[in-house]
């Protein structure tokens, strides 16, 4: 791959995870490790991205570079499938909350015409769902983050105090080696980890890409998840981890 096409592919993929290390993207694109740290240090030297130890952060606020058709648009074929799988383990009467994100938003779509309460934050899901007459629909108050679709804030923190849930279908940015499950995003985190404490079970939904993934933020521990569901190659040390601390592994 060309100098200039990698730097763009670089790029593109710091902006819709707001955070990659030097491995990932030596994965991805094909490269030595030693590659791209040097393609980062130029990215830096021209501040398009912010170099870090092990790899580099979008030098923006990522907000304004994540439009989630964009992101919606990135490995559909890994989303879709995970989607799918977590669909059987709704079942019908069940209330569940679908966090944020394009693969929540692909399970909503399999969600259609079934007797479920269906809680969220995610204006996405409310869009698959909104005209569906089986579906009860909770939306979550909230400040409205218009790039990724979703409500955030102390409303939607209040409103979820008042959720008990069968089950969260969680998404985050990524899963360290260690299982430690990480975000980009600020104003999702404590979210997220109210979304883990309304629910009765908590089921991750994160396509092979985010197996170990990068984040600046934590969520939660792996002792902390009770279902993964994700793709045949994920990455399998980080996979171990996250079961021996408890949770069971779901491939689609």
């Amino acid at each position: 791959m060309l100098q200039r096409l990698r730097h763009a592919e670089i790029m593109r993929r710091v902006r819709l995870s707001g955070a990659t290390s030097v491995r990932d993207l030596a994965s991805q694109l094909g490269v030595s490790p030693s590659t791209i740290r040097r393609d980062l240090e130029v990215l830096d030297r021209d501040g398009t991205l912010r170099r870090v130890r092990g790899g580099a952060l979008a030098s923006v606020d990522t907000d304004a570079d994540r439009p989630f058709a964009e992101v919606a648009a990135v490995d559909e074929q890994d989303k879709e499938a995970v989607a799918v799988r977590a669909a059987e383990l709704v079942n019908d009467g069940e209330v569940v909350l679908l966090d944020i994100g394009t693969t929540t938003m692909r399970l909503a779509r399999r969600l259609r015409g079934r007797r479920v309460t269906v809680v969220t934050s995610s204006l996405a899901v409310l869009d698959v769902l909104r005209s569906d007459p089986e579906v009860e629909l909770l939306l979550l108050g909230g400040m409205v983050r218009r790039p990724y679709h979703s409500l955030v804030g102390v409303l939607t923190e209040a409103a979820l105090s008042q959720v008990v849930a069968d089950r969260v279908f969680l998404g985050v940015s990524g899963v360290r080696p260690d299982g430690q499950l990480v975000d980009t995003t600020l104003a999702e985190v404590p979210l997220k980890r109210a979304m883990i404490a309304s629910a009765g079970q908590v089921v991750l939904l994160v396509d092979r890409h985010k197996f170990p993934g990068t984040g600046a933020l934590r969520v939660c521990g792996p002792e902390d998840i009770d279902v993964i569901v994700t793709n045949e190659g994920a990455d399998e040390v980080t996979l171990r981890n996250c079961a021996a601390a408890g949770a069971e592994v779901m491939l689609a």
